[in-house]
């Protein structure tokens, strides 16, 4: 059993609040797939961790912080399952929980790690009988830790919808008794996908906060390439997973050079290519060249080639937009996302000029999610001011300022719509 309320160690009270930031980033996930591996309740083991991470500000600012804080974490969120526990439900379910909980702990040493079932709850949130729609999401909030708003935002809808959603796929994984495990080989196929889609989506939320000064958003992106690892540790010939993995690794080796040493951003077609990280961007060019020996062609490794075409910038001097646009125009076959199609429309603006550019984005004007969707607005202007429709890229600018969260592409785009002329 974790031996947690008397530890040897403490750390200053003024480190309180860093280290449970610090705790809530690396072991968040962790700690909620392991409270909740036996019971299956999901949200039972996230508002107890919750209830944990109070205390631990209170107690850590005032004795310091414990040498093992995740094992600190755990048990008191223990505690505070049991008491929630014996508050909503029977004296049988009660001992019921008390049952597994202890279960959950019988057979781990005093001070060990917590054994990592990140992954096991991962497929749990894949499970078919959850709703399609909402098993990658879910993975994002129950893993990470992501608020309804956030992860609403990066798939295209409200808050209030994805959070009702979001309760209801966690009460099915409680009432079906859902296990916790990785499946077996036959099951995968019909999961993997859903697996593949969260940590993408993980990714692009941390990738979005380029300065890491967010920090419900840090280290996501780190995040989301380990547990590809883990997949491909699974799944070591699934060219797919190697694909998204190859994908994520090209656009984290251009982070440094996203921004300038005054914090502005600075797009992908004016990076300077010396600040990519070669030995990243070569780890990625040999997963994706795994990849592509293994004769299926997917999402993952068409995006990925995409990045490796950019890539290829550093050496010839150049973008090829022809090949991208070829990459693009296979991608969309595959999947008709809106997002697709407004890249798609960007190479196309690149490759044939900004007039064929704009009409192709006009095909996805009507789909009623980009209405909030700042990249849309943000290619819109781009693409109006190259044609000279200079009062519609104004206005289309505006729209995109107002949506844009980060600060420095604000700017840029504040800057990109005070050089129109009327």
């Amino acid at each position: 059993m974790f031996r947690t309320d008397e530890p040897q160690i403490r750390q200053e009270p003024a480190n309180a609040h860093s280290t449970a930031e610090a705790v809530a980033r690396r072991s968040y996930g962790k700690l909620v797939a392991f409270l909740a591996a036996r019971t299956h309740d999901v949200a039972a083991a996230e508002d107890a961790l919750s209830e944990a991470f109070a205390s631990a500000l209170a107690d850590w600012s005032r004795n310091g912080c414990p040498a093992n804080p995740e094992a600190w974490l755990l048990t008191v969120a223990r505690r505070k399952f049991i008491d929630m526990t014996r508050r909503q439900h029977s004296k049988d379910a009660v001992d019921l929980y008390l049952q597994q909980i202890g279960e959950i702990l019988a057979d781990i040493p005093a001070d060990s790690e917590i054994p990592d079932r990140r992954l096991a709850l991962i497929f749990a949130c894949a499970h078919p009988a959850i709703d399609a729609a909402v098993r990658a999401p879910l993975i994002l909030q129950v893993l990470l830790g992501l608020d309804a708003a956030a992860i609403a935002s990066a798939f295209l809808m409200s808050p209030t919808a994805m959070s009702k959603r979001l309760v209801r796929a966690k009460s099915k994984i409680r009432e079906a008794g859902i296990p916790f495990r990785i499946p077996e080989r036959e099951e995968l196929p019909d999961r993997l996908d859903t697996v593949l889609e969260a940590i993408y989506a993980a990714f692009a939320e941390g990738w979005s906060d380029a300065a890491g000064t967010d920090a419900a958003r840090r280290d996501l992106a780190e995040e989301a390439i380990f547990l590809c690892r883990m997949v491909i540790e699974l799944l070591p010939s699934e060219p797919e997973a190697l694909g998204l993995l190859a994908l994520m690794l090209y656009a984290q080796a251009r982070r440094l050079a996203r921004r300038s040493g005054c914090d502005e951003y600075i797009p992908l077609t004016a990076q300077d290519p010396i600040l990519w990280d070669l030995e990243m961007i070569g780890e990625a060019e040999e997963m994706l060249m795994r990849a592509s020996t293994m004769g299926v062609i997917g999402r993952y490794q068409l995006e990925a080639a995409i990045q490796s075409a950019h890539v290829e910038r550093r050496a010839m001097g150049g973008t090829n937009w022809e090949a991208i646009l070829q990459l693009y125009d296979t991608l969309f076959s595959l999947m008709h996302s809106p997002v697709v199609a407004i890249n798609r429309a960007l190479a196309i603006a690149e490759a044939q000029g900004a007039e064929a550019g704009l009409k192709a984005l006009q095909d996805v004007a009507e789909d009623e999610r980009l209405a909030e969707y700042q990249p849309y607005w943000a290619a819109r202007a781009e693409l109006l001011a190259r044609t000279g429709a200079h009062c519609d890229a104004h206005h289309a600018y505006e729209v995109a300022i107002g949506l844009e969260r980060d600060p420095s592409i604000r700017r840029f785009l504040t800057r990109r719509q005070s050089k129109l002329q009327f």
